[in-house]
């Protein structure tokens, strides 16, 4: 069950009215006429793509805040598209796996194409990576799911968080070739931008690559109190990449479309000073994750082979800024959304 200490929604709301998001004043917020929101990407953003049948699927006690069992959310709750969606005024769109159940009437605030595990390309699980997710929204404008106006007047989130980099070290991929690999993600997420701007989306956010060296899956070999600096060095290449593309891109088209929403700065930042800006949210230990493996080999969620757990879950999941050996808590997310917020403001 949600927790009575939890921020959300109370906090949000009141987050997103004090900075001019209030979803009520359509009429004196340009951005508020955004009229859905197209999501692609990975787990940072899925929010139900991925089903009970995939071996990635978030079990218990994925979703033990928010719904209160698990729903395909890589968290103890909501995540980042649940808090860009608000901010623009709309509800959290369907995962695209139900929307041929859903209709037309399901998709009005958009569609989530994002699936966790996956990235910009195969990273080992057969699902689909943001090129065919967006071969997705694609077959979804030439049916007349969408028209025209309906595209025109939307926003796109894309989520690169690192598994792209995560299966090339799985499969004993060298140091030596990790530039050349990011070169080629960076390249490709270009490609991907461009090519859901071509498709009629006018607004395009894209986010920073988050500091891959301070994740749990990292830090747990310091018992989560170290940052691991080398891999510090390949995350800011990619970042540098990244704001050039957007860069390039931005000057070849003349409403400036595309940004970068920084989930580097903003975890850094609630990493270094155990919490948000205003102080309105404390983590202790940012480092150490709510929810990890009981002993090596096993995972948040684990079970062994008589059902018995095999993880350690922490009391209060409100308390940590991790959840998992990768992904935020909901409170995690709403502590980076004050950083996020600012930046939307000026786009969207």
């Amino acid at each position: 069950m949600e927790s009575t200490k939890l921020f959300l929604p109370f906090f949000t709301l009141s987050l997103l009215s004090g900075l001019g998001f209030a979803r009520h004043h359509h009429h004196q917020h340009r951005h508020l006429q955004t009229s859905k929101l197209f999501v692609f990407g990975d787990s940072y953003v899925d929010t139900g793509n991925t089903s009970p049948s995939d071996p990635n699927y978030p079990k218990t006690p994925y979703g033990v805040t928010f719904p209160g069992h698990p729903d395909g959310r890589f968290s103890n709750g909501r995540v980042l598209t649940d808090y860009v969606a608000r901010i623009i005024g709309l509800k959290s769109p369907i995962p695209y796996r139900v929307v041929e159940k859903e209709g037309v009437e399901g998709a009005k605030d958009g569609v989530n194409f994002a699936y966790g595990g996956t990235g910009v390309f195969k990273t080992g699980y057969d699902l689909p990576t943001m090129t065919t997710q967006i071969d997705f929204l694609q077959h979804l404008i030439a049916n007349s799911t969408f028209t025209p106006q309906g595209i025109n007047s939307s926003f796109a989130l894309v989520s690169v968080s690192g598994n792209d980099y995560s299966y090339y070290l799985s499969t004993n991929g060298s140091i030596k070739g990790f530039i050349p690999l990011i070169v080629r993600v960076v390249k490709q997420i270009e490609v991907n931008l461009k090519r859901i701007h071509s498709l009629g989306v006018k607004k395009i956010s894209i986010t920073a690559l988050g500091p891959l060296q301070c994740v749990p899956e990292i830090t747990s070999s310091s018992d989560f109190k170290h940052c691991n600096s080398s891999l510090a060095l390949l995350v800011d290449f990619h970042n540098l990449l990244l704001r050039q593309a957007v860069d390039k891109l931005n000057k070849e088209t003349n409403d400036s479309p595309f940004f970068i929403l920084d989930l580097h700065a903003a975890f850094l930042s609630i990493i270094q000073n155990k919490g948000d800006p205003q102080g309105s949210i404390k983590f202790e230990t940012p480092l150490q994750p709510c929810c990890y493996g009981a002993s090596p080999g096993y995972y948040c969620g684990s079970v062994d082979e008589d059902g018995q757990k095999k993880y350690v879950l922490c009391e209060d999941p409100n308390s940590a800024f991790f959840w998992d050996e990768v992904h935020p808590t909901q409170q995690g997310w709403i502590a980076a959304l004050t950083f996020l917020i600012s930046a939307m403001k000026q786009h969207v």
